[in-house]
């Protein structure tokens, strides 16, 4: 498979560009551009920078995701995940992470604290209707199908 080329540009002399783990890694590892450590407090979230920008092509999107390790060890996870970045975002990529678990976690410089997974996307037009075709399940929404 042929990769697809995007620009990024280096905003800070602490970033390390992400890059995946291993050659079946669906997301790059997104480090942390921090001078110094930045301390979450249980419950607190925080705005991490990545200390690049990029150009993600038209008609594809970037994701950032959680890491599993940080949130099964540590209960630190991404905010609002999945953030998304758009083609037209040009600013610097940062990681909104919030600590659940019981006690502080600190982010150290050059930590790997979340995933990068670009995918294209798929653009909709509505098309209006009076009704919808029945199916099966209907409306049935939350615990429709059991615990």
């Amino acid at each position: 498979m042929t990769p697809i080329r995007i620009p990024i540009q280096v905003l800070s002399p602490l970033v390390t560009l992400p890059e995946y783990a291993t050659s079946g890694a669906a997301g790059m590892d997104l480090p942390a551009a921090v001078a110094i450590p930045v301390s979450l407090e249980s419950g607190e979230f925080k705005l991490v920078a990545c200390g690049f920008a990029m150009a993600v092509p038209e008609g594809y999107e970037a994701q950032i995701r959680p890491r599993s390790g940080l949130a099964a060890r540590h209960g630190v996870t991404v905010l609002n995940a999945p953030g998304t970045i758009d083609s037209d975002y040009r600013g610097e990529v940062k990681v909104l992470l919030i600590n659940h678990g019981s006690g502080p976690f600190v982010v150290t410089p050059g930590m790997r604290i979340a995933q990068l997974v670009v995918s294209p996307v798929t653009r909709v037009e509505w098309n209006r209707r009076e009704a919808l075709t029945a199916t099966t399940r209907g409306g049935g929404g939350f615990g429709h199908t059991g615990s």
